[in-house]
This record gives structure tokens, sequence and C-alpha cells, in this order.
């Protein structure tokens, strides 16, 4: 209760200027919670303001059904993530699930949303993955990092007068570069949160995805013993890499006890922040 009261207390009294703005961009409704959820939690509870923006509606990514119907369940999906992970919007974007290309429409959508939400850090895919709308959205923001700023680029919203520092989810992908982590989060704290914004997804964790890899009749019919089979099909858990990373951001004594992270690899676009920008943007550090 008094962790509680003291965390309320701490948001009321975050002056509005010292309000970090967070946009964390996916290519479907649950990639910004598996990629994102822990660290998007952990900013809310400091009283930052986080927004998840799914660039596809999600219309193609079951095995039963799709189309609008789909769509509009994944949707619902998104607003129960969003309550579950204290976080203030959760978009999704109407361009089809599965087809997604790097045009110059899209690509105006993205700059408008980034400058809409004022952003001060963008997280995104990088843009070698295994699937084509994961890549393409790594190359929308990309292509958009520059002209959020370009005041006759979408020239009705007004352009962002600072660049923010873009960043890359973790992933496993080698060619033609592996992830590099530059950012590591402790979010032990906040992984049953995080599972939560997860477990929401019930369309894809418990239906699609797990037709996918063959382990549909694993699933149980129980919503908690589901949600239990989900954490041990899940692992984000520390390795050597990361765990070496969080001893620059937390010391050597707390990274050896961290057991989940999120990790992030700052982008070559965007402003180039240093150690100290990176703790001010990253407040969460070393806490």
């Amino acid at each position: 209760m008094k962790t509680l009261l003291l965390v309320l207390t701490l948001v009321l009294s975050l002056p509005a200027q010292q309000k970090l703005r967070v946009l964390a961009i996916g290519a479907h409704p649950d990639d910004c919670d598996i990629k994102f959820g822990g660290t998007a939690a952990l900013f809310a509870q400091m009283g930052h303001v986080v927004k998840f923006l799914s660039v596809t509606n999600g219309d193609a990514g079951h095995h039963e059904m799709g189309g609008g119907a789909l769509a509009r369940r994944r949707y619902l999906e998104t607003q129960e993530s969003l309550k579950r992970l204290g976080i203030e919007e959760y978009q999704v974007l109407d361009n089809r699930d599965g087809e997604l290309t790097p045009s110059i429409e899209i690509r105006r959508q993205v700059i408008k949303a980034i400058r809409e939400w004022k952003a001060d850090i963008v997280i995104t895919h990088r843009s070698n993955d295994y699937h084509p709308d994961h890549r393409n959205t790594g190359i929308l923001v990309q292509d958009a990092a520059y002209m959020v700023v370009v005041p006759n680029v979408v020239s009705g919203t007004p352009p962002l007068t600072k660049n923010p520092v873009f960043l890359y989810y973790s992933d496993n992908f080698q060619r033609p570069n592996t992830f590099t982590p530059d950012i590591v989060v402790d979010i032990d704290s906040v992984y049953e949160k995080k599972m939560d914004g997860m477990d929401a997804h019930v369309s894809q964790f418990y239906e699609w995805l797990a037709w996918v890899d063959g382990r549909i009749n694993e699933v149980p019919k129980d919503p908690k013993a589901r949600r239990e089979w989900l954490k041990s099909r899940r692992s984000f858990a520390a390795t050597p890499i990361t765990r070496a990373v969080a001893e620059k951001w937390y010391g050597k004594e707390r990274a050896a006890k961290v057991q989940f992270v999120e990790a992030f690899e700052i982008g070559e676009y965007g402003r180039r922040p240093n150690d100290e920008e990176i703790k001010r943007l990253f407040p969460m550090l070393g806490k």
C-alpha cells in the first residue's frame, strides 16, 4: 500500500514539462506488448505517457477468422492491453496485415503519428526480420526519422522542433547484422504486468500463434492455466550479453540479480543520445 501511494504521489507531482512522451511502433496489434510491454509499464508507473501504435490492423493473423471481424477483435484486445499496462493510448492503423509496404502514403501516416504524439522516444522493429510487415515497419520508421522535422513534408501537421531518439526492439536475426543492445531495462518488478498485457491478446497467443507452432492442443481452457502456459512458452530472461549491458546501467551487483529484461539498440537515424541523456530518457535505469 505504501509503495502504491508513493507511485501515485510521484505521478501526480511530476510537472508536465518533465513527462516523457514515448511512442512504440509495431507492425501488428501485439508486437509492442511482446517487445516493450514491461518498459512501457515502468514508464507509465513513473508518470510518463506511452502510446503503442500498430501499423497494420492484424486482419490476417488467424487460422479460422479474418478480415473486418478479426481486425475488430484484435483492436478490442489492444484496448484491454492498454488498461492492463496502464499506458495512455493504443492506436491501430487500417492497413492490411501481411501486405504492408513502405509506401509514401503509409510513411505519411507514420510521420503524422510521431508528430502528433510529440515523441521524445520512438521504438520499432529492425528492418531485418522474418516477417515482411516487421521489416517494412522498420523501413517506414527509418524513412520518417528525418522527415518529422521537415515542415514541407506532411505540411498539415506541425513538424517537430527536436528530432526524437529512435531505437530498435531486440531480435535474434544475424544477417546482414546482429542486434546490439545499448540499453537493457530490468523488468522484474513489472514482469507479471507485461504478461497481463500479452494475455489480453487471446486471438494471438492462445489461438493463432499456438496453431502456427503446432501446439494448439496444448493450450489450457482455463484462463489462469493458459496464462501460466504462456509464461512457460515465452522467455524474456536475461542472457550473458544483456546482463553485461545491464551492469553499465544498474551496477554489477544489481545486474547479477536481474531475471527478466527488455533490450534496445539506438538507431543510426534521429538524435544520438549520450549516456547522460539515455539516463534522462530512461529514468528507470539504475532505480
